[in-house]
């Protein structure tokens, strides 16, 4: 059984999890309206990623008896002035992330239960991936600065991205 302590930090992941995907999908609409087609793809799966990882949250809350509740997903950020902007802002969300989530692993760990910090191990792995996947968007974009071929390469590049769904879910 959950303690109440994590059972409302799950729910709250949940949220937060919509609010990522929100973001996301926001950053995917600004890089398509600006001709980045690339961009905008890489962010439409980061969107469906992060939807996935709120529908894990919620597979873990049910599979012990625990109800979820969803609550209203705040407004997002609509603008960014350039890609290097946009993945400097998703860095600092994931690291913002990894924080919820390591707080989610403490919270496990101090009420001894190993099946949800089994769990939640999968998700520490992913967001050292997620953290470090935005450092390499930085650090190509920052390459590229003022370089109109390179940026349209790059944008091509991340078009090539494709969905991959996630474990958890992969193996239900």
């Amino acid at each position: 059984m959950l303690s109440q302590k994590l059972h409302d930090a799950i729910n709250e992941q949940i949220n937060a999890e919509f609010w990522s995907a929100y973001l996301y999908l926001s950053m995917s609409l600004d890089a398509e309206a600006k001709g980045y087609k690339g961009i905008a793809n890489w962010f439409y799966i980061q969107f469906k990623e992060e939807q996935d990882h709120a529908r894990i949250f919620m597979n873990l809350l049910s599979s012990r008896d625990a109800a979820v509740t969803l609550k209203p997903v705040a407004e997002v950020k609509t603008s960014w002035e350039n890609p290097l902007e946009m993945f400097n802002d998703t860095l600092s969300h994931e690291k913002k992330v990894t924080a919820m989530i390591n707080n989610l692993a403490s919270i496990a760990h101090e009420d001894n239960d190993f099946a949800s910090k089994n769990a939640l191990i999968w998700f520490i792995d992913e967001q050292v991936e997620e953290e470090q996947n935005a450092r390499d968007m930085i650090q190509a974009f920052e390459a590229v600065e003022g370089n109109k071929f390179g940026m349209y390469m790059l944008d091509k590049e991340l078009a090539a991205r494709v969905y991959v769904t996630p474990s958890p879910l992969a193996a239900k």
